[in-house]
């Protein structure tokens, strides 16, 4: 019995849930579980199949241990919040149980993306006999896969990889996010950072623009943002020279945003408000809508891949390996929009890899460090089809 437990039922857990019911074979028994039960509910009500639902605070590992005991799991497929990483693997620890998650561990009250915490468990997993995959969704997830398959069979040499990630979504709402507002913010109001020459480098936010000509979207401006994946690629890349990571946002988001920012909305430090104390940003997430209500309407198209510059066989090449998907098309699969999807669908291939041992090795691993082949040849078949697009090596970005 390969039994598999997902923690977390937002939009993300939601696909994660679909995409793995649609697969017994491999995934027997399915439990899910969040602090508010009746979103998992809701979501078993979706299935054509029976999988269980269960209450659980995701901050408290005792609580974590007795789930996971009662439904013994073979993986945990972690799609809650980053807050909640670190309690997560203690639990897995402590029960022998693999684990998956889609984002690096992030603590509350710094807005920090690192994976200098979640790393720091190598040795406690390794010498456990268990795995820990990190960040298998998209980005991070499948560019770090797409760059490795880059390495193992387009290029001799990676000289510069450039990650570039466009939603073309229209929600209709003059202003909402497409995952977890308080992650979504604290990630766009962040000083920008690239790695170069064998440093990191810092800019102001939005302060870099590239307006980048994406397949089946068009030209659509493009933001230099930090991203966690770039962390572990610039470790994992031999002779990698520079990475960087750009994101897309229309000029109502930013407006938006910036208006935000300027009233002290975005911040994480707490206030005084009637007496008790509230986390702005956190407030403004209760008044957003909820990323999870945005699947019936949104209309458009995703595009997100690796721009990747090097070296094959003596001669320069440059190729941009990328997939694209429709909001409503992921929409009546799984009643998400194509953002939760493209997440979700990695993570359920995240989990069928270790179940089925192809990527079953003790440690903590980012997705670069195993073999991409199989992990490739599944992103085909379940929703993600991946295609390289052949660039002009000569002509200037």
């Amino acid at each position: 019995m390969s039994n598999v437990l997902i923690i977390g039922a937002g939009g993300v857990g939601r696909v994660v849930t679909h995409k793995c019911a649609q697969l017994p074979e491999v995934f027997s028994q399915i439990c899910l579980a969040s602090r508010t039960v009746s979103r998992c509910e809701q979501i078993a009500s979706e299935l054509s199949r029976e999988i269980r639902t269960e209450q659980v605070d995701a901050d408290n590992v005792p609580e974590l241990v007795a789930l996971i005991r009662k439904n013994e799991p073979k993986v945990v497929v972690n799609v809650a919040l980053p807050y909640q990483d670190l309690t997560i693997m203690d639990a897995c620890l402590e029960t022998g149980v693999d684990y998956v998650d889609t984002a690096n561990y992030e603590p509350l009250d710094t807005a920090k993306f690192e994976y200098k915490w979640q790393w720091a468990y190598q040795d406690r997993f390794k010498e456990a006999g268990l795995m820990a995959l990190l960040g298998s969704g998209f980005d991070p997830g499948v560019t770090n896969v797409f760059c490795a398959h880059a390495q193992k069979h387009l290029f001799d040499q990676i000289d510069t990889i450039d990650i570039l990630d466009c939603n073309d979504g229209d929600h209709g709402y003059p202003f909402a996010t497409n995952f977890n507002p308080e992650i979504n913010i604290r990630e766009v109001s962040a000083n920008g950072r690239y790695w170069e020459a064998g440093e990191w480098k810092e800019t102001k936010p939005m302060e870099h623009r590239w307006d980048f000509d994406y397949p089946e979207v068009g030209v659509r401006p493009s933001y230099l943002m930090y991203h966690e994946e770039m962390e572990s690629l610039c470790q994992n890349i031999p002779g990698l020279k520079r990475i960087r990571f750009w994101m897309t946002f229309g000029e109502a988001y930013l407006t938006h945003l910036n208006c935000l920012v300027n009233v002290g909305m975005t911040s994480i430090e707490p206030v005084g408000f009637n007496g008790q104390e509230i986390v702005p940003l956190q407030f403004l997430k209760a008044v957003l809508p909820d990323p999870a209500s945005l699947g019936p309407r949104t209309k458009g198209k995703t595009c997100i891949g690796c721009l990747v510059d090097g070296t094959k066989d003596g001669k320069r090449r440059k190729a941009f390996i990328h997939n694209s998907c429709d909001h409503q098309e992921c929409f009546r699969e799984t009643n998400a929009q194509a953002v939760s999807y493209t997440t979700g669908v990695p993570a359920m291939i995240g989990a069928k890899q270790i179940l089925e041992g192809t990527w079953r090795k003790p440690g903590v691993w980012n997705m670069e460090q195993l073999n991409p082949d199989p992990f490739m040849a599944d992103l085909t078949q379940f929703g993600l089809p991946w295609k390289v697009v052949e660039m002009d090596p000569e002509k200037p970005d």
